[in-house]
């Protein structure tokens, strides 16, 4: 590829991005008809996180209204560039979320993917609270594995913060915050298969309590078909349709 000066996006960029865009779109639609899915139930994220803003644009310009991002430090200023130049998008963040950052992440985000905690919930019900005119829709990010250690609230756990009952009880009582579903990434060494249908299962139980909370955000670019054919409403896409960060001059 030849260099461009920094900053200036490749003439070609569009183009790449249009094919990145048609060739994941139809992987979603494969995989939804499938399962006698329609394509149309399930969302694609654009997940841009290190990518510049000005590619944010070009996939707007190409219809693509829905945006993941994983770091508020980039997110926010990305979010107001995309806002400066036009574009009505629809903002995900869909990391690890630490609650000093909340007040930040309430003001661009439509849709937070990574509730894990009480205390997280409860920072975002309180930024919400005064910075936001309307609800928040939040998903309680669920720790496949049940492993402590790393992201996630865990299922069947009587822990008062990391729970994952007591995480949706949590949201489901804050008027700033409404319940929307569930989140999770399959754990290294898990088949995509077992960690979606643990998923799965486990949504099904929340619904008894939640109906409302409906949303499955899960799989990503190497593994969208199998959360598919699991349940997935949303899904997360990087790489497969933005290409591969270090390779982008």
């Amino acid at each position: 590829m030849t260099d461009v000066p920094a900053g200036a996006v490749p003439l070609d960029r569009r183009a790449q991005l249009a094919a990145g865009l048609a060739r994941t779109r139809e992987r979603i639609a494969r995989a939804a008809e499938a399962v006698g899915r329609s394509p149309d139930a399930v969302t694609m994220i654009a997940v841009t996180k290190t990518y510049p803003a000005s590619d944010v644009l070009l996939l707007a310009g190409l219809g693509v209204r829905e945006m993941g991002e994983n770091r508020d430090q980039e997110a926010a200023p990305k979010a107001v560039e995309v806002a400066a130049g036009g574009a009505d998008v629809r903002w995900h963040f869909v990391g690890q979320l630490q609650r000093n950052k909340a007040r930040s992440v309430v003001g661009y985000a439509d849709l937070v993917h990574s509730v894990d905690s009480v205390r997280l919930a409860g920072a975002l019900a309180g930024a919400a609270t005064r910075e936001r005119d309307r609800p928040l829709s939040v998903l309680v990010q669920l720790s496949v594995d049940g492993d402590a250690d790393r992201g996630g609230a865990l299922a069947g756990s009587a822990d008062a913060d990391r729970g994952l009952d007591q995480v949706a009880a949590a949201i489901a009582g804050q008027d700033a915050l409404r319940l929307a579903g569930l989140m999770a990434v399959a754990p290294l060494g898990w088949e995509p298969e077992r960690a979606f249908a643990r998923l799965a299962e486990v949504a099904q139980r929340l619904r008894v309590d939640h109906p409302g909370a409906r949303l499955l955000s899960a799989g990503m670019s190497g593994d969208l078909e199998a959360a598919i054919a699991y349940g997935a409403t949303h899904v997360r896409v990087g790489s497969a349709l933005l290409g591969m960060r270090s390779t982008l001059r």
